[in-house]
């Protein structure tokens, strides 16, 4: 004992005493020994017992000055720290033991001490409203107080509970509720309580309250007890029904914003109260408990006590104004609204009035699903816990599982074109919508007022959707339970006089437009109505004449207490008291008061109507009625007639200041609730008229009252419902209701308004007005907002114009005319005022990540895989200029590669174009906004002013016409060796270009600050590959790598290759165009010595000149190893702009025939000496025939022949190669040189405009090669070759042995290198992110305990990169380098600045992009489709293929900046 008393001292004391004490208290056998030998139970309560009383403090609950009531504080740390939890825990545990819970129950002074200890949270945490000044400091000690609640009372509570389920239990259920009910007792003596609570108090804790009403509960449900013989007298039952009653009141305040001066946490008070934890130890006793003080006590008074609680007394008054001294006009509403809801849940709640366990369920999910679709999780997590445990253990219960499949469909997890990713969400199926949704579960379960409107919206969809109701729903019926026999007093509510003059009030105020009524009033007022007629108490005969009227009719409202015959009852005359200022006052009272105004039919009842002159006495008559009927229980239940009652309070809390002096007025009414309710119909309609009673066409409504016509639909068809169901009940009601009908009613006098009503109405009229004009402004920008997405964004339209107006030009208009979304100005772009497209510059190592398998590589998930990347397209890059730079000359190396493969610079543009001039305000107006963005406008960041898509960069848009691009005149009649010379003299003029560079432009400057930006994109080490550093031969290796790096993208998103043509999204997002001609002006800046000139080399023949070969210096790079498509690039770079078509393809032209010299050079090495020799000779025979310089076996029996003069072919393999068919080396050259084509078509296709043409796979290289003019057009398709595209500018055989020469001479020195160098990788796979494993747990069994390689620790968040499968330490300072931790670094050094990482233990993908990072979400869902973000649920998780597609999508696409929207500095700290 000892050491639990010292436990409240430490936490770790606490964990360590529950790990031993739980294991004890587990075993039953061993528990009950403990407790019959040890006493165990005694020393528990008690030691709990003694724990609390070190932190008890006086309650001011009711009568400050003179409580002797103590209750815990909670603002203590024995209470704020949950240090009690281990002691109430190991007491939960030990009760959960049938046999220790029978002793519990049976020992009575056990009981009596936990009751003792119950008693000092009654009552805690009590709030005062403040009137005056808003708190200073807003106290958060409710979050203690709700847990100690549900900790040490409800938890035991429940534990006791469940071991009283059967009849033989009775006794121990008598036992508690005895104990409970004296402990109640003592707490009202010793707070001081007679009837009326003190003003502006409440707590929301009364655990006495809720042991009484759950062992109540229990004992009807489950053992059969007769519940009065356990239930306490009336005059307890009053007090009672005091505090639960005035939480209702108070929860409606609080909702009204009368606590607003207490700050936030009243509200967080008023949520928890309600919150699926909490509920069903809390808000469902409470409810359960009115419903039973409400069944056994005086409907008058139950009625009455509620709407003085509500403070809305004055406001139930015929008269049009009121003084409501308790209750500020602005809060009448919402508190009408608040008492007439809770009227309603109080009247048709069943949860604990027989309901069965499995429809408690069932409503319970069906409430939660209807106010939003839920994930499978979040609803186990919303649906109350206790009486119906989720795990379906109780035998006889249905499941949770087996009750969702029934009331939900299950939507799989979809993605959103936005990108936000979607769960699994279940969604309440169309007849659950249809039969089952209840608006008053709702009501009662949502913490949130907004999820009632969102349950409603939901409601109005489904109607819409389905046809059932196009408007505007009400909310609607349901049919309840029946009721358990125990509470048919229940029913006595709904049929007392004081409910209907209520009703008939309310029905009246809004008719005549009263102020301060709404839509929600009526409803409640009708669903009130219909609940009346639904539970009618016994039907009542037609002919009685209404006889038992006369019984104590303390007024004369109403003849009865039954509604269905109250409700034709006509009222003539009313009196009202009323301010003097009211405009009934100047009214006369009628002289006659006899029958004239009344129907002939009811005359025919020959009830006397002399004692309707008198008017009534009105509603606020119904306070003094509820003392009178007080004073009557006490009298009865007390001998002593002295009992003190005490004086009216409800005149002590009257708002101060003088009010105005009430007179009374006698109001002529003349209507019965079914008069007014057919008058309401016609308002509610707009229509005169508009109720016709449809039995009166169709007999069968009667029969057959449950037409569907009337479940769904808005106050009409409420209305409608509740005229049919009174004329079912009663033969007179329906004869009534005719003869309103047939009475044409005159319409509804105009009111006499007061200027300052008028004013108020203005005000609410122009509100709504404004309203409407928001919506339709909003509705407006939507539809613009969608057309602007569709022309944007790629909305799947492929014959959309592509976004720059350029491609549209047509071929007449000279000048390409730009819209500037910032000015909104058109115009052409200038040399003084350029123009430039929004753009995005990123590095980019997607290229480099391509392999040559076509299987992708999977993540490890043992020690023996291990991912190497000697395969991939980058290193092989980086190996190949290596190697040429050891043998070649460092310059010409430097021309006859593309770099970019890692770290390569991409451009891609959101289309929008602005003045530069405009784009330099707009971004010192984002410098000067202290608003946090989440992008550095330093670097130059900034989103596009029109469609808000990330940017840093401006590309200047080239002045000038456009008529090149359509030149698409069919090939020039110049021969081809004018065409080259052209070329070549082209070349020659150097900086001769159309924009003179000397004279600085406004044009040229903003070209070269671009430059600046695309080479700051990237960093140091993707930009110098020369030996000697900083050689200009580095930036002209680097500008026209970047044409190839964005080529090459571009045909990565369209697949790899160019079968489906057409301008593909990519295509819409291009700036290939002004990217050349940026590229291109920087390009001519370089001269290249014309002796060095490969052009010259590809054109002509060389004299040989042998002085070459003595210099020292390293030879140039032989032609035959040099890249073709670098090469391409840099022909059409160095050329003035912009280039004639007919240059172009001459460029083509002769470069194909260097790569088909290349592609049989590399076929040859392939080959097996005697294949090379077979074809030698077959070559060499048909080598005179006049298309021999047009015959691959001519050329390459030349090749071979040519090459075989040196080393070349010297070392042979081992590994022979099968016999090769003609066919197969046709498709072998092709095969070889498609990259080329493709990067060539797409430059062509962006130079000057023409769409791709679309083909098969196979005919991919005849379709190009037409395209790209290499096809003489007379060839047929079926006896094509490869070499019919050869167009040699100079003789073939000359040329190639002039090629050839070059490795010979080469192979002498260096006989190993030669063949490496030649066989080059054509063919690449498109990049793929690491494959993943089906189940999480191979990933995480691996990874969570594996050591990290570079400090040999196991990383306390351990990621690794999808990418590469490098495993990292997150956030890990042990890997820092530099400041920068590992995830960054290896962002820089795997993906150029992109990083894509797996965190292990949090299941979740993070995303680093530059200096950036965002969650992404996770690829890992479990069977309901859902994330299991940090792994807290512990559910198996599976890999969603669909969402693992959409991120590889969104990394090779370089779309993170653009679809994921929550980005945040990383500060290198990842």
């Amino acid at each position: 004992m000892k050491t639990l008393k010292k436990s409240h001292e430490s936490d770790t004391m606490s964990n360590r005493i529950v790990h031993i004490s739980v294991q004890l208290f587990s075993n039953e056998e061993l528990a009950r020994q403990v407790t019959e030998e040890c006493q165990l139970l005694d020393i528990m309560v008690t030691v709990l017992l003694y724990m609390m009383e070190s932190c008890l403090i006086k309650s001011e609950l009711q009568d400050e000055e003179n409580s002797l009531h103590v209750v815990v504080n909670c603002g203590e740390a024995l209470l704020k720290n949950n240090t009690y939890w281990p002691l109430v825990s190991d007491f939960i545990n030990i009760l959960s033991h049938q046999s220790v819970a029978k002793k519990f129950l049976e020992d009575h002074g056990l009981l009596v001490t936990w009751m003792n200890f119950v008693s000092f949270f009654q009552g805690m945490n009590l709030n005062k409203r403040e009137l005056n000044e808003h708190v200073e400091f807003e106290s958060q000690t409710y979050y203690a107080a709700f847990a100690a609640e549900l900790e040490a009372c409800a938890q035991p509570m429940w534990g006791l509970l469940s071991h009283c389920k059967v009849r033989e239990t009775q006794e121990y259920t008598r036992n508690v509720v005895r104990y409970c009910l004296e402990a109640l007792q003592d707490w009202f003596d010793a707070i001081n309580f007679v009837d009326e609570p003190a003003p502006n108090q409440v707590t929301f804790h009364l655990p006495l309250h809720r042991y009484f009403a759950m062992f109540l509960s229990k004992a009807v449900k489950c053992q059969e007890l007769d519940l009065d013989t356990i239930l306490p007298d009336q005059e307890m039952l009053m007090k009672l029904m005091i505090h639960p009653l005035q939480i209702q009141a108070s929860l409606s305040e609080i909702h009204s914003n009368m606590w607003v001066r207490n700050g936030l946490q009243i509200k967080g008070q008023a949520m928890t109260y309600v919150q699926s934890h909490f509920c069903n130890s809390m808000i469902d006793p409470d409810i359960y408990l009115l419903q039973v003080c409400a069944s056994r006590l005086d409907p008058d008074y139950f009625i009455s006590s509620v709407f003085e609680r509500f403070k809305v007394v004055d406001l139930l008054t015929m008269a049009s104004q009121h003084q409501n001294t308790v209750l500020d006009s602005e809060h009448e509403r919402s508190m009408l609204e608040g008492a007439l809801t809770f009227l309603v849940l109080l009247l048709s709640l069943r949860l604990h009035l027989g309901m069965t366990d499995d429809e408690i369920l069932r409503a319970e999910m069906v409430a939660q699903l209807c106010m939003n679709d839920r994930t499978h999780s979040s609803l186990l997590d919303l649906i109350p816990e206790n009486p119906n445990p989720k795990s379906g253990i109780i035998p006889g219960s249905l499941s949770f599982e087996s009750v969702l499949s029934a009331v939900a469909d299950f939507k799989a997890p979809v993605f959103e074109p936005g990108g936000s990713m979607q769960q699994g969400m279940y969604t309440p199926k169309a007849e659950v919508w249809d039969k089952e949704f209840d608006p008053v579960m709702v009501i009662l379960r949502t913490v949130y007022r907004r999820d009632v409107q969102s349950a409603m919206d939901r409601y109005t969809a489904f109607l819409k959707q389905s046809g059932k109701f196009p408007g505007n729903p009400w909310p609607p019926y349901k049919k309840r339970t029946p009721l358990h026999p125990s509470y048919k007093g229940l029913i006595k509510l709904l049929h007392c006089k004081t409910l209907h003059i209520v009703l008939f009030t309310l029905l009246y105020k809004i008719l005549m437009d009263h102020q301060n009524l709404s839509e929600h009033v009526l409803c409640m007022v009708l669903y009130l109505i219909e609940l009346g007629l639904e539970n009618s108490p016994e039907q009542e005969s037609d002919e009685e004449e209404s006889a038992g009227g006369q019984e104590r009719c303390h007024d004369s409202w109403f003849p009865g207490s039954n509604l269905v015959s109250n409700m034709r009852h006509f009222i003539n005359y009313v009196r009202v008291r009323v301010p003097e200022t009211a405009p009934e006052v100047k009214r006369e009272p009628p002289a006659s008061t006899s029958s004239d105004g009344l129907a002939a039919s009811q005359s025919s009842r020959r009830k006397s109507l002399q004692r309707e002159n008198s008017g009534t006495a009105q509603v606020f008559s119904l306070v003094a009625e509820r003392r009178k009927k007080f004073q009557e229980i006490i009298n009865r239940n007390t001998s002593e007639a002295n009992q003190v009652v005490r004086p009216k309070t409800s005149m002590k809390w009257s708002a101060p200041g003088a009010t105005p002096q009430l007179t009374t007025a006698i109001l002529e009414v003349k209507e019965s609730i079914l008069s007014l309710l057919i008058k309401l119909h016609h308002k509610l309609s707009g229509k005169q008229n508009s109720y016709y009673p449809p039995w009166l066409d169709d007999v069968d409504v009667l029969i057959h009252p449950e037409s569907s016509r009337y479940c769904h639909g808005d106050g009409m068809t409420a209305v409608e419902r509740i005229l049919l169901k009174a004329a079912l009940q009663s033969r007179l009601n329906k004869r009534i209701i005719e003869e309103i009908c047939r009475k044409v009613t005159p319409p509804v006098p105009p009111k006499k308004i007061s200027s300052a009503e008028k004013k108020a109405l203005d005000k609410e009229e122009r509100r709504q007005k404004a309203r409407e004009r928001q919506q339709k402004l909003l509705a407006e920008f939507a539809s613009r907002q969608k057309s602007f997405m569709e022309t944007a964004m790629d909305v799947e339209s492929p014959d959309a114009d592509i976004a720059m107006e350029v491609a549209t030009s047509e071929q007449h208009v000279s000048e390409a005319i730009y819209d500037c979304v910032i000015c909104g100005q058109s115009g052409p772009s200038t040399e003084d005022r350029p123009t430039g497209l929004v753009v995005l510059l990123q590095a980019s190592s997607v290229l480099g990540q391509c392999r040559s398998s076509t299987e992708p590589k999977k993540l490890p998930t043992t020690e023996e895989e291990q991912i190497y990347s000697w395969d991939t397209c980058a290193t092989l890059h980086d190996a190949r200029l290596s190697t040429l730079q050891r043998y070649f000359k460092d310059s010409s190396c430097l021309q006859a590669v593309s770099i970019g493969w890692e770290g390569g610079v991409y451009v891609q543009t959101c289309g929008h174009t602005l003045h530069i001039d405009c784009h330099k305000s707009y971004m010192e107006s984002l410098r000067n906004d202290q608003v946090l963005q989440g992008f550095s406008v330093d670097k130059g960041e900034f989103t596009c002013p029109l469609c808000r898509q990330f940017a840093n960069s401006v590309l200047p848009c080239y002045p000038g016409n456009n008529t090149e691009r359509s030149l698409w005149q069919s090939h020039s009649n110049k021969c081809m060796q004018d065409l080259v010379q052209e070329v070549e003299d082209l070349q020659e003029q150097l900086g001769t270009f159309p924009v003179s560079i000397s004279s600085e432009t406004n044009l040229s400057k903003e070209m070269e600050s671009v430059m600046k930006d695309i080479k700051s994109t990237t960093q140091k080490k993707y930009t110098d590959y020369s030996k000697s550093p900083g050689s200009p031969d580095n930036d002209f290796l680097f500008m026209y790598s970047v044409a190839r790096t964005n080529l090459e993208l571009e045909l990565v998103h369209r697949g790899g290759n160019l079968c489906s043509g057409g301008a593909s999204a990519a295509g819409k997002r291009s700036c290939l165009n002004q990217l050349f001609h940026v590229l291109a002006m920087h390009m001519r800046l370089y001269s290249i010595d014309s002796a060095y000139n490969p052009w010259r080399k590809l054109t002509q023949l060389m004299q040989d000149k042998n002085s070459e070969l003595v210099s020292e210096e390293l030879p140039e790079v032989p032609v035959l190893y040099r890249d073709v498509s670098s090469l391409l690039l840099i022909q059409i770079l160095t050329m003035p702009q912009p280039l004639h078509k007919e240059h172009f393809t001459c460029i083509i032209k002769v470069l194909f025939t260097l790569l088909y010299t290349q592609a049989l050079a590399a076929f040859s090495v392939k080959c097996s000496a005697e294949e090379r020799m077979a074809w030698k000779e077959s070559g060499a025979l048909k080598k005179n025939t006049s298309s021999g310089e047009k015959s691959w076996e001519v050329l390459l029996g030349h090749v071979i022949s040519e090459l075989s003069k040196g080393k070349i072919y010297e070392e042979q393999e081992t590994e022979e190669l099968t016999v090769v068919n003609p066919d197969s080396v046709e498709c072998d050259l092709q095969q070889f040189c498609l990259p080329f084509l493709r990067i060539t078509s797409l430059l062509q296709h962006h130079l000057f405009g023409g769409d791709l043409p679309s083909c098969q796979e196979d005919e991919e290289f005849t379709v190009l090669a037409s395209c790209l003019g290499l096809l003489p057009s007379f060839q047929s398709a079926h006896q094509f070759t490869s070499a019919s595209c050869l167009d040699w500018p100079v003789p073939a055989f000359d040329m190639i042995s002039q090629w050839c020469s070059e490795l010979v001479s080469f192979s002498d020195t260096h006989p190993d290198q030669v063949k490496m160098l030649l066989m080059q990788e054509p063919k690449w796979d498109l990049p793929r992110l690491l494959q993943l494993p089906e189940n999480y747990n191979t990933i995480f069994q691996y990874y969570h305990r594996k050591t990290c390689s570079v400090c040999t620790k196991v990383p306390k968040d351990p990621a690794v990169c999808l990418v590469c499968g490098t495993f990292v330490c997150l956030k890990g300072l042990c890997c820092k380098q530099q400041s920068y931790c590992e995830c960054v670094l290896h962002s820089q050094n795997c993906g150029a600045g992109t990083g894509i990482f797996l965190l292990i233990n949090a299941s979740v993908i993070i995303i680093i992009r530059g200096h950036r990072f965002c969650l992404w979400g996770s690829v890992y869902l479990d069977a309901h489709g859902e994330e299991d973000r940090d792994l807290r649920r512990g559910k198996p998780l599976y890999i969603c293929k669909e969402r693992y597609k959409v991120l590889e999508q969104q990394w090779v696409s370089h779309t993170f900046d653009h679809i994921n929207k929550r980005w945040g500095p990383h500060y290198n700290g990842l």
